[in-house]
């Protein structure tokens, strides 16, 4: 059985060779990892590494790192053990009733076991309801004729075999695009849940799911995938499959190291919770909450906020943070962002959103502005307002709140 070490540590912390059982050949992996998504993930230091925003598990053989989310410095680090895993199931990213998600509250935080976990329960499932079949083409010598005959390949291998024929021709089977993709995150998913909980059922799967070609699946085919009536029940196992296989690194370190990482933006996770939470709380309130809604600002530029509302005629805008301000004051290119914002919105207040004590500032106006009236060139005046608003995202007994939405409410004066 493979031994796995474990490091634990924090979003923005520092981990040095030595540490931990961290070698310097993790350490090279990571960098390569790091240099193929484009220097997201870490910051390089003297003999070591800086995380970034970005939380999750890295595995690299033998190896298991934990990066937890920590909204302050100054907050306990025990508070926020698995926080993470909880605003996942909020945001529907890990389905609540997972068995795994409860083994990860007996032990260490694993989300590659818990992802692993799903993977494994979505084909089984599958696989007990029966595995769809599909046609495809197949190019091959055949003893009969069927088909499309291929004249040049035919006469080059059957000069001596006059009784084949290489043709292109459909068949009806298992061995289709999707069971290839399912089939490819099977086998990551066996190379790195060897040792584990897992092995058993891994190896159970594998055994059941019929015998497909191995190819190389990239990023471009996982998008393209298309499915109809009879493939609809395949939507959460290819999803799962395409995390899976996006997020594997084969032979990152020279041939050596295999790594799998599955990390996650916290200032895209905390923007998406709070959207999740704002829209289950304004459900029939007559308040209409959307994200990411986009407007054209200057040639290929667009604006983006975060979160707008709209209740009647009032419109408010919301633009999440997920790091605590360094300064009592917001910066100048936040506060110019947010007036953009209430501008191309028509809206009337802004609130810059950070995690933390429950509090907020007081809604200050930004200026007057005078806007020419297409009708009548009479002045029409508006008044923009934005603060900082900040809302605690644990309670008093260190669980994830779920009346968040409400604090936010009240920030905008709802």
């Amino acid at each position: 059985m493979i031994k796995h070490n474990k490091i634990s540590v924090f979003e923005h912390q520092r981990l040095y060779v030595g540490q931990q059982g961290f070698k310097q050949s993790h350490f090279d992996a990571l960098l390569k990892l790091n240099e193929y998504h484009d220097g997201n993930y870490f910051e390089p230091i003297a003999k070591g590494i800086r995380f970034n925003q970005y939380v999750g598990v890295i595995q690299v053989y033998g190896l298991t790192i934990e990066i937890n989310p920590k909204a302050d410095k100054d907050d306990d680090d025990y508070k926020w053990k698995g926080v993470l895993l909880k605003m996942l199931q909020a945001c529907g990213k890990i389905k609540a009733e997972s068995s795994g998600a409860a083994n990860v509250k007996r032990q260490h935080l694993n989300l590659l076991e818990i992802y692993f976990e799903l993977y494994l329960k979505e084909l089984e499932s599958l696989v007990r309801k029966g595995l769809i079949k599909q046609y495809r083409k197949q190019t091959k010598n055949t003893k009969a004729l069927k088909g499309k005959l291929e004249f040049a390949e035919h006469i080059s291998k059957n000069l001596i075999h006059k009784e084949r024929f290489y043709t292109t021709h459909q068949v009806y089977d298992n061995n289709h695009f999707l069971h290839q993709v399912l089939h490819k995150a099977l086998t990551i998913v066996s190379q790195f849940t060897t040792g584990t909980r897992l092995q058993d059922v891994t190896n159970r799967v594998k055994l059941s799911f019929p015998e497909v070609d191995e190819k190389a699946i990239t990023a471009k085919q996982l998008n393209t995938i298309q499915l109809n009536r009879k493939s609809s029940s395949y939507s959460t196992a290819l999803d799962l499959a395409r995390l899976i296989i996006l997020n594997y690194s084969p032979d990152i370190s020279s041939g050596k190291e295999k790594m799998l990482s599955l990390l996650f933006d916290m200032n895209q996770l905390w923007e998406e919770f709070v959207l999740k939470q704002l829209q289950k709380a304004c459900e029939g309130t007559g308040i209409e909450v959307s994200g990411q809604e986009s407007k054209s600002f200057w040639g290929v530029n667009s604006l983006r906020p975060d979160i707008v509302l709209r209740k009647g005629s009032q419109t408010y805008v919301i633009d999440t943070k997920w790091k605590r301000p360094l300064k009592s004051s917001a910066s100048v290119s936040d506060l110019r962002q947010m007036y953009a914002y209430c501008r191309f919105w028509d809206a009337e207040k802004a609130v810059l959103l950070y995690p933390g004590e429950t509090s907020g500032n007081k809604f200050q106006s930004y200026l007057t502005d005078d806007y020419s009236n297409h009708n009548n060139n009479s002045p029409i005046e508006m008044d923009h307002q934005c603060k900082m608003g900040f809302v605690s995202v644990l309670d008093n007994s260190a669980n994830l709140r779920n009346d968040v939405a409400s604090e936010i409410l009240k920030l905008l004066d709802f």
